[in-house]
């Protein structure tokens, strides 16, 4: 069904979340270069076209830009097979390192593939997987030409199935950049995120272009925590939950990261270029929002994300992507990230807006449970689902909403005042609407009017009054809320909307 078109009742998806701006990236946000200004996001719908299946639980995509126009796609299990546009997907893995991976668990198996600069040359590709006997968090080179498997770097990481990130690239410098999770369970047992003396809940940066005394990869020099007593040298991160999935901007090297929450909220961080040694907040943080029971440092600088959303909205594992820098649809969303959710399938699209801020809507939804969002050589997106197992080519087209929300917010003491005007830009009416949006922590509406609303947990619903429930074609209904904090929740200084368009037909 088309993401845009009136069903009774609608659901105005809006996903309102009360809590502080979406900050810049670290430093200053890259420049507007080769970005899509013309098109607002809300005006842009991302859909997606089955082009293979028989995929067994797929994990990860990579292309070699060797003029081959081949995909790479890890499967859980342990291999990886090839497709190619013309022929589609092969019968044959292009390897399989089943007898090493340990695939227990729903987390575990065959998770990365990163392909290096000079792979026509090398025929050298670099595997993150759980590896046997003891499920190691393990960076592999294969050498394709000999069929050989090389561990490189391995993390102990035995007592939990989960959290075992597997992200791979290969960063602008040509160093391989590698993610892992905090050690799983839930709620950082180990205290992974803020310790410098394990690799757990980091992404760490090797050369692996050569070896450094009896390691096969060296530390670069310039990484943050070399010569930090106690740390470890290859990290290039610190403060990560489970990222997943991370990418860098071919444009401008800046580096994107989809980083899974515990509950409450999904965030993507945008840092940038070359920037390493930040704390991105886990265990103290999650989101923007303090986490109970977590791990603060007295006078510890922490870099926020520059978006969240929260799972009670309908998702539950944010699948960081990557920035459009292909040539198909580079007048619609050139220079803008696209992230999607594992559960809700929603299409979020995020543009730095030139201001130190970001422009960010829904677009769209990807099919059900996507794993990952990978790209061809000359920058084209494709997606693997998880179940049942097929590759997906994404596909961007201006469609213009068919209502718009326009809200004012006035934040004051302990709380603010948000009024919100819906109108309906169709050509049919809308007969009945509802509006779902979310809180931080602690806090609470206190009043509202011209609508019926009930609150749980940190998630609001508010269902059209009788007097409102009809809005003809070109006209217009306002409704608002007051909030308070309760607790320790911080008052929020400004208000951020999760997409102006109305996310409708879901």
């Amino acid at each position: 069904m088309p993401r845009r078109r009136w069903t009774g009742p609608v659901l105005l998806a809006l996903l309102l979340t009360a809590l502080a701006p979406l900050p810049a990236a670290a430093d200053t946000a890259p420049s507007r270069t080769e970005t899509a200004e013309a098109v607002p996001l809300p005006s842009i719908s991302a859909t997606t076209t089955q082009v293979a299946s028989g995929l067994r639980r797929p994990t990860a995509i990579a292309a070699p830009d060797d003029g081959t126009d081949r995909l790479f796609i890890t499967q859980k299990s342990g291999s990886v097979r090839v497709y190619h546009p013309d022929t589609g997907l092969a019968q044959t893995p292009l390897l399989d390192i089943t007898s090493a991976v340990d695939e227990s668990g729903n987390e575990r198996g065959l998770l990365g593939i990163a392909v290096p600069p000079d792979f026509a040359d090398s025929q050298d590709l670099y595997l993150a997987y759980t590896a046997l006997p003891d499920a190691a968090v393990t960076v592999a080179r294969y050498r394709l030409d000999e069929s050989r498997l090389e561990p490189l770097l391995s993390q102990p990481h035995a007592e939990f199935s989960n959290h075992n990130g597997g992200q791979l690239a290969f960063g602008p410098d040509g160093n391989l950049y590698w993610s892992i999770g905090d050690g799983g369970s839930a709620g950082d047992p180990f205290r992974s995120g803020q310790r410098l003396d394990t690799l757990l809940g980091k992404i760490m940066r090797i050369d692996v272009s050569r070896s450094c005394g009896a390691l096969p990869y060296c530390v670069p020099a310039d990484n943050p925590f070399v010569g930090t007593p106690g740390a470890r040298g290859e990290i290039w991160q610190y403060g990560l939950r489970n990222p997943w999935r991370f990418s860098f901007d071919r444009a401008d090297g800046s580096m994107w990261i989809g980083d899974v929450g515990q509950g409450r909220w999904e965030e993507i961080d945008h840092l940038a270029p070359g920037r390493g040694g930040l704390n991105l907040g886990w265990s103290c943080y999650e989101g923007l929002e303090k986490f109970q029971g977590g791990d603060c440092v007295p006078g510890e600088e922490y870099t926020e994300p520059v978006f969240t959303y929260s799972p009670y909205t309908g998702g539950c594992s944010v699948i960081g992507g990557h920035v459009y820098r292909g040539r198909d649809h580079a007048g619609l969303v050139g220079g803008t990230y696209i992230a999607t959710d594992y559960c809700s399938s929603t299409v979020w699209a995020l543009r730095p807006d030139g201001s130190g801020g970001y422009e960010q809507a829904e677009i769209g939804e990807m099919p059900t449970q996507v794993t990952s969002i990978g790209t061809t050589a000359d920058g084209e997106f494709y997606v693997v689902n998880d179940l049942p197992g097929g590759l997906h080519k994404v596909s961007f087209a201006q469609e213009e909403p068919t209502c718009r929300v326009d809200r004012a917010v006035t934040a004051w003491g302990t709380g603010m005042t948000v009024d919100l005007t819906v109108t309906n830009t169709g050509d049919t009416p809308v007969n009945g609407w509802t509006l779902e949006f979310s809180l931080a922590l602690g806090q609470t509406v206190v009043s509202d009017w011209n609508t019926t609303l009930t609150q749980g947990s940190n998630t609001i619903t508010a269902v059209n009054a009788p007097h409102n429930a009809t809005i003809a074609p070109g006209a217009s209904v306002t409704l608002g809320y007051l909030t308070g904090n309760t607790g320790d929740a911080t008052p929020p200084a400004r208000f951020m909307l999760n997409g102006d368009a109305c996310a409708v037909g879901r």
